[in-house]
């Protein structure tokens, strides 16, 4: 018992400590401070909406954690007037400014729980999700990301000509705010994730998946952080294969296919057909490897913790068809748009005109695409990769219901796999081009120069 919570406060502590250590400097004043304490405003205010009683259950653990996570932050800010300045990327702000920052959090906390007492936790859970999406549209949108950037930099007296949207790199934001409106959604169709602050704020930035997943359930997660917990040979042995395996592909397999792997400098550069298949092909497996092998790591860093967190990637690119590899890779990201927007979406068009299976599912299948590629970026070729996915997605769903029962087509069975593995891959391969380059117009005359046009 006394080795569970000490592994239940490790885990806290040190996915706390590592929002505000691995938070990228920023070129705006204190922005790395701010950056992460907006995520520990969040995730305050969203518990105290969906923790039942919450003034109520403030006390014990509960109120040791919110004081701890207030004195931490505090602290981390007074670490400016000392020669050990600082675990923040850059030097934080005047503590004065933070115990007010604090402040104002407690009161908005206090506030939103005397609401949610009241009933009104729907209401106040849209308020939140139309907040986590507006913050994910300003991040993803480079233009609104530069002007942000340039307000920021008016409050602290800099020059806002000197804006980008790199200013504005806020880490792990986009799967923080996945986790949050995955419980936020749940409460409204009645399951509230009942999990104390603790193990809250431990799950929604759990160290091993902040920077780029898995995207886990709150119910699952608390399941495993309640599990009795062991560390014995058999969990080291399995955590540190998955961290020997996912080192080896994202530092030595990855890294290696990043000099050669399509770019915006070499696709300019590259003439020949043959050697820009080679270019896209070395991108394909790269961006496998570097995202899979993070996985792994992230994956075996949990476990060190007791953590099971969910597989990602499944052999994605020796499935047979799209529908396979999108359930296979990237998983978490497509149960969550399966869960949160195609399920509804569809649910919601029976009950209209557009009661067609093969429109409801086009309709499903590329909206879902789109926000899948607008979630990773706001620009033209994201919306390219999308719409190519969703468009792709469409004709396998036709094809298989074409394909169902027809015997005449069952003894080619094998041929349709062998076929359609080669046929995915290269169909997936063409739609990295999209998302790998900066530039529509880049992107066509690679396609245009793979198959030997130039343009």
């Amino acid at each position: 018992m006394r080795l569970q919570k000490l592994r239940d406060w490790l885990a806290f502590a040190l996915s706390v400590l590592a929002v505000f250590v691995l938070q990228p400097a920023s070129p705006v004043r204190y922005l790395d401070f701010w950056l992460p304490f907006a995520t520990f405003a969040l995730i305050v205010g969203v518990w105290f909406v969906l923790a039942p009683g919450a003034l109520r259950a403030l006390k014990g653990e509960n109120l040791i954690t919110l004081v701890g996570l207030a004195i931490f932050v505090a602290a981390l800010s007074a670490l400016r007037y000392t020669p050990a300045c600082c675990l923040t990327a850059t030097r934080p702000p005047e503590t004065a400014f933070v115990l007010l920052a604090l402040g104002l959090v407690g009161l908005m906390a206090f506030g939103l729980a005397k609401l949610a007492a009241q009933g009104r936790y729907a209401v106040i859970g849209w308020g939140f999700i139309t907040l986590l999406v507006a913050l994910l549209v300003i991040l993803k949108t480079d233009a609104l990301a530069t002007a942000a950037s340039a307000f920021l930099r008016g409050l602290n007296a800099q020059n806002p000509a000197q804006a980008a949207p790199t200013d504005l790199s806020w880490l792990g934001f986009s799967y923080i705010a996945f986790r949050l409106m995955h419980v936020l959604r749940d409460l409204h169709n009645g399951k509230r994730a009942n999990m104390n602050l603790r193990e809250f704020v431990t799950y929604v930035v759990f160290a091993p998946s902040l920077l780029a997943g898995p995207i886990d359930r709150a119910e699952r997660f608390a399941k495993d952080l309640r599990a009795p917990y062991a560390l014995n040979i058999s969990v080291l042995g399995e955590a540190g294969t998955r961290l020997v395996i996912g080192a080896f592909k994202k530092f030595v397999l990855a890294d290696a296919l990043s000099l050669m792997a399509l770019n915006a400098f070499n696709a300019a550069q590259t003439q020949s057909p043959l050697w820009m298949w080679l270019l896209v092909y070395a991108y394909a497996f790269r961006i496998f490897f570097d995202f899979a092998g993070y996985t792994d790591m992230a994956i075996g860093a949990g476990r060190l913790l007791g953590i099971k967190l969910p597989e990602n990637f499944n052999n994605p690119y020796l499935k047979p068809n799209l529908t396979q590899f999108w359930n296979s890779w990237h998983i978490t990201l497509a149960q969550w748009f399966r869960a949160y927007w195609f399920n509804p979406l569809t649910r919601w068009l029976r009950g209209t005109r557009a009661n067609s299976v093969p429109l409801m599912v086009f309709i499903g299948q590329i909206s879902t695409m789109l926000l899948i590629g607008l979630w990773h970026g706001v620009t033209l070729n994201f919306v390219a990769w999308g719409a190519w996915h969703g468009v792709g997605l469409f004709i396998h769903n036709r094809w298989a219901d074409f394909a169902r029962g027809r015997e005449s087509l069952a003894k080619y069975e094998r041929a349709f796999r062998i076929g359609g593995v080669i046929l995915t891959f290269h169909f997936v391969a063409l739609g990295w081009v999209f998302f790998a380059l900066p530039e529509f117009n880049l992107s066509l005359r690679v396609l245009a120069r793979l198959f030997g046009v130039n343009v």
